[in-house]
């Protein structure tokens, strides 16, 4: 299993294949709190931080946004008073990849 601790996003295309459910499962004991969920068929992982108000919350969100940038691997976020819920797949392929996991590994060293 990859050291998602230490990795960087590799480029996906949009034909390399999802994860597995057990390669999923082996990841996410490496992202504790993280919940898998379908949306219209599509795997991805969410995970929702608390702060003590909206401009702690903004902060965060924009830290992730520059991270998100570096690594070229966005999450849906949704952003509200004391709260930010970040939801990572990888839309080229519809589904997860393990930048995904190393996404919500590097989202949890930002909080």
């Amino acid at each position: 299993m990859p050291n998602l601790h230490t990795q960087s996003c590799t480029p996906c295309r949009s034909s390399s294949p999802t994860l597995n459910k057990i390669e999923i499962s082996r990841l996410m004991e490496e992202v504790p709190g993280y919940q898998l969920h379908e949306v219209e068929g599509i795997k991805r992982i969410c995970k929702t931080y608390t702060f003590k108000n909206f401009e702690e919350a903004l902060v965060f969100t924009n830290k992730i946004a520059r991270v998100a940038e570096e690594e070229h691997h966005h999450p849906q976020i949704i952003l509200e008073w004391g709260a930010v819920t970040v939801s990572w797949w990888t839309h080229a392929i519809d589904g997860l990849d393990t930048n995904d996991f190393i996404m919500a590994v590097k989202t949890d060293q930002i909080y």
